[in-house]
């Protein structure tokens, strides 16, 4: 776990539990999540496909390892449109949740959730954006304007991108925020593309960051997940 100056966030594509086996273990997922030691995790496909899109992840597994749930609204789901926050810790509580819905051909959505913390108030924003290059265009514009009409506070965005290039497309949609330098997390076995990110606004910065691949991260989902220990900067 983090020290008091820093706060562990992570980002993981669960991919319903299914693993790169096709069999869907619960308990393997859970595992690659308490090795990470994180304070935050964002997960994306953390709910079933089909309405009324059950978990994935069953609630009581994380309640008996003393992980919270952040309510963003879905009925008997983890999360929302899949995506979903939870975190554990005595120096963490949830000030505000909200979500929103992104454009593109196919249904998509990111959910935000505001922390007071042990690095101070932190909003967080959980996203799993579209397979098309002009989707996530419009989504991270949207994702911006969104930015725009909240009150200030030091924020983080992490999820699955899919943004397979290796030029800053990202960087250059989103100047405001600061994305953390690519790690590859896809496909978890070899991983080559670094589908996963996390990106920073003002106020916050990096100490450390990576993927974790740790048994059994390369077989509990096609993604392996990604960290950064944070800390508030003036």
């Amino acid at each position: 776990m983090s020290s008091h100056s820093t706060l562990r966030i992570a980002s993981y594509n669960i991919q319903k539990c299914v693993g790169l086996d096709f069999r869907r273990q619960p308990q393997r997922i859970m595992q690659v999540i308490e090795g990470m030691q994180a304070d935050i995790v964002v997960l994306q496909e953390a709910d079933k496909r089909l309405p009324p899109r059950p978990a994935a992840l069953p609630h009581f597994m994380l309640d008996e390892a003393g992980w919270q749930i952040v309510d963003l609204g879905g009925a008997g789901s983890l999360g929302w449109h899949g995506n979903a926050v939870i975190w554990r810790g005595d120096k963490i509580d949830v000030r505000k949740t909200g979500h929103h819905d992104l454009p593109g051909l196919e249904p998509r959505g990111a959910v935000r959730v505001e922390f007071d913390t042990q690095i101070g108030p932190l909003r967080v924003m959980g996203m799993h954006l579209g397979l098309l290059p002009a989707s996530r265009r419009q989504q991270i514009h949207q994702l911006r304007r969104c930015d725009e009409d909240l009150d200030q506070m030091p924020t983080v965005w992490a999820g699955d991108f899919n943004e397979w290039s290796r030029q800053p497309v990202l960087d250059h949609l989103a100047p405001d925020m600061r994305f953390l330098p690519p790690v590859p997390s896809f496909p978890a076995a070899q991983p080559l593309g670094a589908l996963d990110r996390i990106a920073l606004g003002d106020g916050l910065e990096a100490v450390i960051h990576g993927v974790h691949k740790a048994r059994p991260a390369h077989i509990a989902s096609d993604h392996l997940p990604i960290w950064a220990d944070l800390r508030k900067v003036a």
